[in-house]
């Protein structure tokens, strides 16, 4: 039985031009294209994680350096293949049973978004060692807070921070149930875009 995407990975090299046909291809304007370039050569770059399925990027995320406050980190952009969203890629997989009422019992493990936040949370909640000191203390994101709410993030903990973007799409990934006050200062790309 066919089980869903691969585990994901960090972004290789080699990669970054499928990763920028994936932006292109999931976003109206080159703009999320444009950032990450931007993010690398400021070196804010912390992270880029890709899923891949059957030898092609299925999902993106990156992360970035806060400039403020120290240790957080943004999550921007994240992307999956527009005809692989909302799992719809458990409809055209051989094996792959859909339909009736099981379907979105089938069609779950197929969301590459909501997996890759999913796994992102996990870690971030639950790692312990070597791991732990080279990620981020806090994660903010900038969206939709009905999909990132139900992986983690929390809309409720970022209503104390000081944004230049609107706190009613503002999350944060965090352990503990603290709600801090701090100033966001994002990397310098975004102010480029």
């Amino acid at each position: 039985m066919v089980v869903g995407p691969d585990f994901s990975t960090k972004v290789v090299e080699t990669q970054q031009d499928e990763v920028e046909g994936l932006l292109n291809a999931a976003f109206p304007t080159d703009a999320e294209a444009r950032l990450v370039r931007q993010l690398r050569a400021d070196g804010d770059m912390l992270f880029e994680v890709q899923k891949p399925w059957e030898g092609r990027i299925g999902g993106y995320f990156a992360l970035s350096r806060m400039r403020n406050p120290r240790g957080w980190a943004c999550l921007a952009p994240m992307a999956v293949r527009p005809e692989w969203q909302g799992g719809r890629l458990a409809e055209n997989t051989p094996n792959m049973e859909v339909g009736a009422e099981q379907e979105q019992g089938y069609r779950r493990p197929w969301r590459f978004g909501s997996r890759m936040l999913r796994e992102l949370a996990g870690l971030i909640n639950g790692v312990t060692g070597d791991l732990q000191p080279r990620l981020p203390e806090v994660i903010v994101v900038l969206g939709k807070p009905s999909f990132y709410g139900r992986c983690g993030f929390s809309l409720a903990r970022a209503q104390k921070l000081q944004s230049p973007y609107p706190l009613s799409h503002t999350l944060i990934l965090k352990r503990g149930v603290d709600v801090p006050e701090e100033r966001l200062i994002y990397p310098l790309a975004f102010s480029k875009l």
